[in-house]
């Protein structure tokens, strides 16, 4: 069986290539499945709809289109990790893993310490909290070797 994985959430470290590296050389069958990770594309995703006077509703438009995208991959994932960085709030982050529990989907949170009080209620409904994509590498491999 060829797992999906959705890698959400901070975009400004390599990660996904860590945990991507790291599954393969572990020999996992994986299939990962990711947003927009180049900002600038990210937040003109809408732009083709229509100029926007205003910086909000040019958010709100391509929010609105990156959806299309999140929402049908995460419905299609087997199970989901979101990464909490510490420079910038990622509430995309916070959403993805909101739908995840309300599909049943299992996710994997990745973060350090510091941000476990602020992400209590997000990590109480994962299945697992990382604090690196090592971490999340041996947990794949637990999980997809032992299936």
């Amino acid at each position: 069986m060829t797992w999906r994985v959705y890698l959400s959430g901070e975009i400004h470290t390599d990660w996904r290539e860590q945990i991507a590296q790291g599954c393969d050389a572990a020999g996992l069958d994986i299939e990962f499945l990711a947003p927009v990770t180049d900002h600038p594309a990210s937040d003109a995703a809408g732009d083709h709809l229509g100029e926007q006077v205003e910086a909000y509703w040019r958010d709100h438009q391509s929010a609105k289109v990156n959806a299309i995208r999140t929402s049908t991959q995460l419905r299609r994932a087997d199970i989901a990790v979101v990464r909490f960085g510490d420079k910038y709030k990622q509430w995309n982050a916070a959403f993805d893993a909101g739908f995840c529990a309300a599909l049943g989907t299992p996710y994997i949170t990745l973060h350090d310490a510091s941000l476990i009080h602020p992400l209590k209620e997000v990590d109480a409904a994962a299945q697992a909290w990382a604090q690196t994509p090592e971490h999340v590498v041996e947990t794949l491999a637990y999980v997809i070797a032992k299936v």
